[in-house]
């Protein structure tokens, strides 16, 4: 471990001193490359400094204990230290656990009614709802990007941009079914339904050649919007659908006032859906890699229960359940989040002593 974190610490001296160089900052890309990079290693640095300094101050506590003038105060001394010391240890042991590159990034979530037909689309707009007011309590912008309401209300599908910090690293374990358990308005005998929504949640992927487009694989439509989308959405053809015709992947976006900016928008969720492809392809062929994630990503998992008779949420991947559900549709998820993250950093935690 030792050995690790001096490396780091070099590194991230390293680029310190890059940083104070002036002609850096004629490359801006380069320039914010080197910066989040030492954003990252700095709180390990941090921490292991702070370690340094418990360890040497342990080794003066066992020579005071020699003293018996000075014996019962150092032996207290020495058991505050250690517990520190373990403490440590263990903060640095996550810190060390290799970064998933996509946590720092914005993302593109993709919520659709699945079985249950209109109280599903009803749930898919719960859903939404739940995810847009996490992003607000959490200082996240979320853009719309498009969208299909459901005849009974909700969306039969609804995309949208969630953009901050490390939003990616927050919300990637949403991505599966979520299922409710609940007597829909429409129930005129009060019996209780289960009805389901898929969640998708993928990574903004930048136009930087990782995801290769090419234009002559895009058939390109332009029509009319419809639904919401503000004053003058219905008169113009504005409206993009993009298809990508290789993977026959369909991208819509009809929420932007203009052409030029629906096409940004598609090509972006495009972007996303392709990387994400890849990604799926790429776990599949790791095999067990996959199977120790917090689930697979996949649309078909069942991840979550939200029982509204009970009042109660259950995450079935880490058998976590809050009696809150009131609270989490009002988008406080930090709970279900954090203990999603927890479990995460163990099995990888795990997975690193077998190696």
């Amino acid at each position: 471990m030792i050995e690790r974190l001096e490396a780091i610490k070099k590194r991230y001296q390293e680029l310190q001193e890059l940083l104070s160089k002036p002609e850096i900052y004629n490359d801006i890309n380069k320039m914010k490359e080197v910066s989040k990079e030492s954003s990252d290693l700095e709180i390990t640095v941090n921490r292991y400094e702070e370690y340094k300094k418990v360890l040497n101050e342990i080794a003066d506590a066992k020579e005071m204990v020699k003293d018996p003038e000075m014996a019962e105060m150092a032996k207290e001394e020495l058991e505050t230290l250690e517990q520190k010391k373990t403490s440590l240890e263990e903060e640095i042991e996550i810190l060390l656990i290799p970064k998933d590159p996509n946590d720092g990034k914005n993302v593109i979530v993709e919520i659709r009614g699945a079985a249950g037909g209109d109280e599903a689309n009803i749930f898919a707009g719960d859903l939404y709802r739940m995810y847009t007011r996490y992003a607000e309590k959490q200082g996240f912008k979320v853009e719309l990007i498009n969208s299909v309401e459901g005849e009974a209300g909700g969306f039969a599908q609804i995309e949208f941009m969630v953009k901050g910090d490390n939003v990616y690293s927050k919300l990637k374990y949403e991505s599966g079914s979520h299922r409710v358990q609940r007597v829909p308005e429409t129930e005129s005998q009060g019996r209780i339904q289960t009805s389901t929504a898929t969640v998708l949640v993928m990574p903004e992927v930048e136009d930087d050649g990782n995801i290769e487009i090419n234009p002559a694989d895009l058939r390109i439509d332009i029509y009319r919007s419809s639904g919401c989308g503000g004053q003058g959405v219905n008169t113009t053809d504005s409206a993009v659908r993009i298809t990508h015709l290789p993977t026959n992947t369909v991208v819509t976006c009809q929420n932007e006032r203009s052409q030029i900016q629906n096409k940004e928008q598609a090509m972006k969720v495009l972007r996303a859906r392709l990387y994400e492809q890849k990604m799926q392809k790429q776990e599949e062929e790791l095999g067990a890699e996959r199977r120790s994630k917090i689930g697979t990503g996949n649309r078909a998992e069942k991840i979550r229960t939200y029982n509204y008779p009970q009042n109660r949420v259950t995450d079935h991947r880490i058998g976590y359940t809050t009696n809150n559900l009131d609270r989490v549709m009002n988008g406080a998820i930090d709970e279900l989040i954090e203990a999603l993250i927890t479990e995460d950093q163990k099995r990888k935690l795990a997975g690193n002593q077998e190696d």
